[in-house]
């Protein structure tokens, strides 16, 4: 049945289990549990309660449980309580979200054959020998228990309940007695460890406060007549007119029918939790002398929708529940039988419990009850709670079943027992409990960063092959035959490529786009700086040209520059042959997030060293570009180029210097991001330090673009 917790219902049961414990194991004769009602679920809860009283002799061989001969409405209830608190459970979504619960309640009949055989056959199950451990290992969760020895963890390590010690009870007895001054009393308790518990409490609390004990009485739980008899004529022939009360209800119900034999008057009774706010065990001829009882009570409470859920009690919808025709017999005091055997006339099924329920539709003071309701939501609760721990921390020099819960570490979950690490590529969820799927983590057009990316490197090749076309159409002009009309296409297609290769860095890595990432980047951006350097050189030697013997642009015609450019473009082609032969870049994966809750797709860059000389190599171009750049940025021509190209470089190698440290530092796919940002960033910086004043005067301002306006100063 899986995990098992039950509810207990009187301290004697409690004190006869644990007596398995002291031997080695313990057998049992009998395994069945009948009069019994059972519903399927994750976690079975157990519950046993005094369905019927007045029971007849158990059989001592445990074969199956006997029923009494009288039902006892006030239990039923109790009984009926915890199952309306199961489902309750089993409907919020909040609560055991994953689990269902079930329950196998169980019959005592108030009698210790009949109790014992009950609770050892929830708690061992179908087992013929059961060791100490397995009958003292189920918690148990009374509603009703009060007894104060229950309270020492030592023998009784895994029990718990809903319902105060009996300790207090005796305390506030005592000191009411002293505040009224009642110095002269009698006691009566019961012959179990409830009554014999209290009585010892209350008697120690009374010492040395002037209260005096005239009598003690123990009510046998045999009811024998004769003692019963002899009981309350010592209650009568007392001079102590207060009359203190330890016992539970069924023990008392036969004093107070004798009470009223011997029509005992003038007596002031108190009354403990067990019978103070029951009407059920006071017989109606008893009432008048029990007038002015001052009892101790359990804390009252609601519980909506309980009222309806009693009132669904019907032998005709519910054939085969047990206890149901019992109930309804004792209710209406009618017979379901069909022959005549029964002394009881036969029901007529007009009988209406909401309306003639009597104590068991009577939810106007639900103390035990209530009691029972709280017990049930404690093991929901205390499940719940295991859910979310079992790692189990035993604490150190408490019994077993004391633990600290501590969380389970990262990318494990809990079993209910220990922590189990997830497989690979699975990892755990916040609350522990299941393994799920990595999050695949790389940069991709489903990201938002990915597509802003992706619009602003489609918008700068647009916006280079617009300017490549305006140039085409203005080629014979002469602002773009005066700057080499063949090195500005060149690095207007370089430009495109540039923006372009920022696109390989977006989606899920595989071999061929590792490889082609760098090596377009590396390429294109070398022919890129290779043509403005062309540019820049031409500029300076165009204008040392202009002075007297001077004859330097012979060796910088068309076909030199093309030789320059191709030069540069090789050394960067063949580091990159060597880095794709030796170490070229791979996809891998990586765990990033909470200590791994994310595999991360990139590209590793395989070799540093071919990393290194790639970005170096564009790098040192750029450097020499600027300075070049920076010398003739005030050469006296009217449309002096270096100007621009100073600018151009000069952002170019800021955003790659702060590539550096944002490239080392960012996690994820946000490195690829940055990379990404760093090739766009240098890419619009070229177009639009270099092209942008040249489109402004080829488009909007035509009557500049001459060869006269070029060359004046």
């Amino acid at each position: 049945m899986g995990l098992i917790m039950w509810l207990w219902v009187m301290v004697f049961i409690v004190e006869m289990v644990s007596v398995c414990g002291a031997g080695l194991s313990c057998g049992l004769q009998g395994r069945s549990v009948s009069e019994s009602l059972y519903k399927e679920g994750d976690v079975i809860i157990g519950g046993l309660f005094p369905v019927h009283v007045e029971a007849r002799e158990p059989d001592h061989a445990f074969t199956h449980t006997q029923h009494g001969s009288r039902v006892d409405l006030r239990s039923y209830r109790w009984l009926k309580a915890m199952i309306f608190t199961v489902e309750e459970i089993n409907r919020d979504p909040v609560l055991l979200p994953n689990i269902t619960l079930g329950y196998l309640v169980a019959d005592t009949c108030l009698a210790e054959g009949t109790t014992l055989s009950a609770a050892l056959a929830l708690v061992t199950g179908q087992e013929e020998t059961v060791s100490g451990a397995e009958c003292n290992g189920a918690p148990m969760v009374s509603y009703f228990a009060s007894c104060a020895c229950l309270s020492d963890s030592r023998r009784f390590h895994s029990f718990l309940r809903t319902v105060p010690s009996d300790a207090f009870q005796a305390k506030a007895m005592a000191r009411l007695l002293r505040l009224l001054d009642w110095t002269w009393v009698g006691v009566v308790a019961g012959d179990d460890e409830y009554g014999k518990s209290g009585l010892q409490l209350l008697l120690k609390e009374l010492e040395g406060t002037g209260v005096c004990v005239d009598y003690v009485e123990v009510i046998p739980k045999s009811h024998s007549q004769s003692r019963i008899r002899r009981i309350v004529e010592r209650i009568q022939s007392s001079t102590a007119r207060v009359v203190v009360t330890f016992a539970i209800g069924p023990d008392l119900e036969v004093v107070f029918k004798e009470v009223v034999v011997q029509n005992v008057t003038n007596r002031q009774w108190i009354a403990t939790e067990a019978w103070s706010t029951s009407i059920q065990y006071s017989v109606p001829a008893s009432i008048p002398l029990l007038a002015g009882t001052i009892g101790f009570a359990l804390r009252r409470a609601d519980i909506q929708g309980l009222d309806a859920f009693l009132a669904r009690l019907n032998p005709e919808k519910q054939p085969n529940e047990p206890f149901v025709k019992d109930v309804w017999e004792e209710l209406f005091g009618c017979s379901l039988a069909q022959d005549s055997s029964s002394k009881r006339p036969k029901c007529t099924g007009s009988e209406n419990v909401e309306k003639h329920g009597r104590i068991y539709t009577d939810v106007s003071q639900l103390r035990v009850t209530y009691n029972v309701y709280k017990a049930v939501y404690a093991i929901a609760n205390a499940i719940h709670n295991m859910m979310a721990c079992t790692r189990k921390a035993a604490q150190k020099g408490k019994p077993v079943c004391c633990f600290d819960c501590l969380p389970c570490a990262a990318g494990e979950i809990s079993n209910m027992t220990e922590c189990v690490r997830c497989p690979e590529r699975f990892w755990s969820n916040n609350e522990r409990t299941k393994c799920t799927p990595k999050i695949v983590e790389f940069l991709s057009l489903q990201d938002t960063m990915g597509v802003i990316l992706t619009v602003l490197s489609v918008t700068g090749a647009t916006l280079t092959t617009t300017v490549l076309a305006a140039f085409f159409h203005h080629r014979d002009t002469p602002l773009v035959r005066a700057n080499n009309s063949e090195l500005s296409f060149l690095l207007l297609v370089s430009l495109t490529l540039c923006f372009l290769c920022a696109l390989v860095f977006i989606g899920q890595p595989a071999p061929w786009n590792c490889m082609l990432r760098h090596t377009l980047f590396g390429v294109s951006f070398v022919i890129c700086i290779a043509c403005v350097l062309s540019k820049t050189v031409v500029v300076l030697v165009a204008f040392r040209a202009t002075l007297p013997g001077s004859n330097l642009m012979q060796y910088f015609g068309p076909i030199q520059q093309r030789a320059g450019i191709f030069l540069c473009t090789l050394v960067q082609v063949v580091i990159c042959l060597l880095w794709l032969l030796l170490a070229p870049p791979l996809p891998t994966e990586n765990a990033g997030g909470e200590l791994g809750a994310r595999v991360i797709l990139q590209c590793t860059v395989g070799s540093v060293v071919g990393f290194v000389l790639v970005l170096g190599y564009i790098g040192l171009l750029a450097v020499v570009c600027f300075l070049l750049a920076f010398f003739a940025r005030k050469l006296p021509d009217n449309f002096n180029e270096a100007k621009f190209i100073t600018f151009s470089m000069l952002i170019f190698c800021a955003v790659w210097i702060a590539f550096v440290p944002a490239y080392v530092s960012s996690p994820g796919k946000y490195t690829v991001a940055v990379e990404i940002f760093a090739i766009l960033a240098s890419s619009y910086g070229l177009l639009l330090c270099i092209f942008t004043p040249k489109c402004y005067i080829i488009l909007l301002k035509p009557e500049k673009n001459t060869k006269k306006n070029m060359m004046a100063r």
